[in-house]
């Protein structure tokens, strides 16, 4: 009994998200604006208005930054679930947590080292 009573609650949900879903879509449709001007199919963005091609290339600079950022934030996602069960863990749990964080150090001061966090390569030494 308790087994249909939730079916018969999914299948109405699922029928209520359907039907305002649908509703909200078809009201969208006929009560929307429709215009064509002069700009309407031009990309604009925040007051800007484009200029030149979509194609730009960009500095291997910036996705360097964005893959060093991915690394860093998913190393401090694993940070945050040791904490969460850090007392569970005990010491042996803070031993590899501290060797985790010593070697993200390490490969931190590695690029350092090597200027890939350099912008530009006039500020890097040249005693390297």
């Amino acid at each position: 009994m308790g087994t249909t009573t939730n079916l018969w609650a999914v299948a109405l949900y699922a029928f209520l998200v359907l039907v305002i879903a649908g509703s909200m879509i078809g009201l969208s449709a006929l009560l929307g604006e429709r215009h064509h001007e002069r700009f309407t199919d031009q990309p604009y963005e925040g007051g800007i208005l484009s200029e030149g091609t979509a194609r730009v290339r960009f500095s291997i600079k910036f996705y360097m930054m964005a893959m060093f950022f991915v690394v860093f934030d998913l190393e401090s996602v694993f940070l945050y679930t040791w904490a969460v069960a850090a007392r569970d863990l005990g010491w042996l749990g803070y031993g590899e947590a501290l060797v985790f964080i010593v070697v993200l150090m390490a490969a931190l001061v590695y690029l350092w080292r090597l200027g890939a966090l350099d912008w530009s390569p006039d500020t890097r030494r040249k005693d390297r």
